[in-house]
């Protein structure tokens, strides 16, 4: 896929739980229709691609680094995230990430639910996020 430019506007959705399904790997296997309402890609575009297709330039490293620790552990993770669509524009949702298990407790894959994201909560985290970033910058890590 072509990279995608950003375009420092925000699309704004609400009302119901936007949901994917992922490998162990973070690639795609199961997106519901918001999902592909609100990130502007077809189903077929998305299936079988990793997650970070989604991964605006504005969210830190760490934060998704965390989040892999957490899930990976077998526990559920919740953030926010700044995802980009498409058409270059952003999105922020409030995401929850859960490990699938089989019958034995290994962890099979992860399923997510999100909704939008409250203007309050992403006041309260753009600057931290933005901080974060500068740290990782200047520690050299791309991001």
């Amino acid at each position: 896929m072509n990279e995608i430019i950003p375009i420092d506007e925000e699309y704004f959705f609400d009302g119901k739980v936007i949901i994917s399904q992922t490998d162990l790997k973070g690639v795609l296997t199961y997106v519901n229709k918001l999902f592909c309402k609100v990130s502007g890609y077809k189903v077929e575009e998305l299936i079988g691609q990793s997650h970070n297709i989604l991964r605006h330039p504005d969210m830190p490293h760490n934060i998704f680094a965390k989040m892999w620790e957490t899930i990976q552990g077998g526990q559920a993770w919740n953030g926010l995230i700044k995802n980009l669509r498409k058409d270059g524009l952003y999105y922020w949702i409030d995401m929850e990430i859960l490990p699938i298990k089989d019958n034995d407790n290994n962890i099979t894959g992860y399923i997510a639910a999100e909704q939008a994201a409250s203007r309050k909560d992403i006041q309260e985290i753009e600057e931290r996020y933005k901080k974060l970033i500068e740290t990782e910058k200047k520690r050299g890590r791309k991001c």
